[in-house]
């Protein structure tokens, strides 16, 4: 897990605007390690890789999944808004030699989420949300809850946006999200 290679790899794979996207999630990411005890070396690789496969081809997209056997769900299919997190955690691991399963997983559920999250997948969650480049609606409060230790609070607003965004725009809910959603409504 060479910092070096990675941040290389990343210039040739994705645009400007994306490499930089994905500097200010690993810099937030940090930021929650610290808020929530959590290894800020490791939030900071999965912040910087989580969205290695998102400027891909269809012709890059279909050798990945041929490459590495990757079985994409319906909703993933012919869908770069939500597979890219999937392939993504298969380009971290072999692409980037990246075995820290933890990181993988943050990487592979960074778009959708899931049922029972574990802290690093909701950090990268979040700070793919909240980094200092995002400005949509909202945002302020949920980079308020963030860095003020209510990640729950402020996952669990998210996916309520999340899902009346898709619903606004006629879209499928990925059942992930939904289920990581009523997880947490569960525990409060």
């Amino acid at each position: 897990m060479n910092l070096d290679v990675i941040n290389n790899k990343l210039k040739e794979i994705l645009s400007q605007r994306r490499l930089d996207h994905s500097i200010n999630v690993a810099i937030c990411a940090v930021k929650l390690s610290e808020i929530y005890g959590y290894d800020k070396e490791r939030a900071y690789i999965a912040g910087l890789v989580h969205d290695c496969a998102k400027c891909l081809n269809k012709n890059e997209v279909d050798f990945y999944v041929s490459q590495y056997k990757i079985e994409l769900d319906d909703l993933e299919k012919d869908n770069l808004a939500l597979s890219h997190s999937v392939i993504g955690s298969y380009i971290a691991r072999y692409e980037f030699n990246i075995e820290d399963e933890e990181i993988i997983s943050s990487v592979k559920y960074h778009t959708t989420g899931k049922e029972n999250m574990n802290l690093i997948e909701k950090i990268i969650y979040m700070a793919d949300l909240i980094e200092e480049g995002r400005n949509f609606n909202g945002v302020y409060e949920l980079r308020e809850l963030s860095f003020n230790n209510k990640l729950d609070q402020a996952l669990l607003i998210s996916f309520n946006n999340t899902i009346k965004f898709v619903i606004d725009n006629e879209q499928i809910i990925h059942p992930r999200t939904v289920e990581a959603r009523n997880y947490l409504m569960k525990q409060k």
